[in-house]
């Protein structure tokens, strides 16, 4: 599994680029089984949840080349199988994501349930509206079974704005007849990608960035070259590190024009940044105090569905608070399992109050002193790491397979920051 030891309590400094957005590039890899004919990929996370996933694509017999530390190509055209491996689909949650593109190439299609992270309950139930939506039958037993005569457009509304649900069905409703409309669709950046790579594969996707998608069905798709978009998530990784760490350090390449609810939220902690093109500051080093609301009340910091505050980002959030001066509430409304982590930062010297599953009151700024912690999943764990790096003394991170699914090479690029992290191999 590995572990990192860290020696916290220094500060940072420098400029780091997020890596490509993985949340991206999950669902474009599985979109390129769409297609006969090669995808080339660029910018591509070279990470442990990406690595796991092209594992299953060339298990339905398709050909993955890499050309470069993080390019790589999918040629899908012998692809021979709908269905997907059980004990491979329990190693990560993104499996789910070939349902759309073996429908639409197959007509049916097989998966077993999938896995993930540990963070609540995930449903299902919004991918089925939507395939049974474009003309699909599904059938659940120990996982499920989808399978259409033909696929026929269709107007619907998504019970809830799902990304993965969004996501499945953009990738079968491309190849449905006639015109798809998906009103309550996910908008997040990395659903935007997808629909910009399939449009460049000869889709007819409209209304990109919105709740409302407009897809007409078209009958072949074409091979194309993609870079994915930097990831957000991360960049806003890197603005809590720099405030729990007091560190002043830029983000070159950021992608500003998706961070807007990011950086409202931060500023509410009085973290301030500053964008200049595609590069952002942050000023870690400075005071950072938590901004009241009117009336002197307890502010509040919330996520949702896009634009809102990014879900994968509260437990950043919740890091960086603990050195902020002042009280905060943090609910994180999406996940049900995704706060208790904050025991192990209470464990660290932390000053948070776990009201509930949703809920955490958050005191600080709180001295933090090193310890030894266990990373329970992708965003828990980088967030440990940063409590890590800014607490005083050493710790150790175990588990540690947990971040380097989400993030490449933490350990060396935060070393370039001047972070101390020593890497364990067990």
């Amino acid at each position: 599994m590995g572990t990192f030891v860290v020696e916290g309590g220094h500060r940072l400094e420098g400029r780091i680029r997020p890596a490509g957005n993985k949340n991206s590039a999950l669902p474009c890899l599985a979109a390129a089984v769409l297609c006969p004919e090669p995808v080339t990929f660029e910018n591509v996370p070279r990470i442990r949840d990406v690595l796991t996933f092209l594992s299953i694509i060339e298990s339905l017999g398709a050909d993955v080349s890499w050309s470069g530390s993080n390019e790589l190509t999918i040629d899908a055209g012998s692809v021979h199988t709908n269905r997907v491996d059980a004990v491979m689909a329990r190693r990560i949650r993104a499996s789910v994501l070939l349902a759309g593109p073996l429908l639409a190439r197959f007509g049916n299609v097989e998966l077993p349930p999938p896995g993930g992270d540990v963070i609540g309950r995930r449903r299902m139930d919004t991918h089925f509206l939507a395939f049974e939506a474009l003309g699909c039958e599904v059938t659940l037993n120990h996982g499920y079974k989808i399978s259409a005569e033909h696929l026929r457009g269709a107007e619907f509304f998504l019970d809830e704005p799902s990304v993965t649900g969004t996501e499945n069905a953009i990738m079968a409703a491309v190849r449905a007849s006639g015109e798809t409309k998906i009103r309550n669709a996910a908008a997040e950046p990395h659903v935007q990608d997808l629909c910009h790579l399939l449009n460049r594969m000869g889709a007819q996707i409209s209304g990109i960035g919105t709740h409302v998608l407009k897809i007409q069905g078209v009958r072949d798709l074409h091979g194309t070259n993609f870079r994915i978009g930097a990831d957000h998530i991360e960049t806003g990784s890197f603005i809590g590190l720099a405030a729990a760490t007091r560190s002043d350090i830029t983000i070159e390449g950021a992608p500003v024009e998706h961070l807007d609810s990011t950086l409202i939220g931060f500023r509410r902690l009085g973290i301030r940044c500053e964008v200049d093109g595609t590069d952002l500051s942050v000023y870690g080093s400075e005071e950072h105090r938590i901004q009241m609301d009117a009336f002197g009340a307890v502010p509040k910091l919330d996520d949702g569905p896009w634009p809102a505050f990014p879900a994968d980002l509260t437990s950043i959030a919740l890091v960086a608070a603990t050195q902020c001066h002042g009280t905060v509430l943090i609910h994180e409304k999406m996940f049900e399992s995704r706060m208790y982590f904050t025991d192990k930062l209470v464990g660290l010297g932390a000053s948070i109050i776990l009201c509930d599953p949703h809920r955490a009151v958050v005191v600080g700024p709180s001295p933090l002193k090193g310890g030894v912690v266990e990373s329970p999943d992708i965003r828990a764990g980088m967030a440990l790491l940063i409590a890590s790096l800014a607490a005083e003394g050493r710790s150790e991170i175990h588990n540690i397979h947990q971040i380097e699914r989400g993030y490449e090479m933490i350990d060396e690029r935060l070393g370039q920051l001047g972070a101390r992290i020593e890497r364990i191999e067990e």
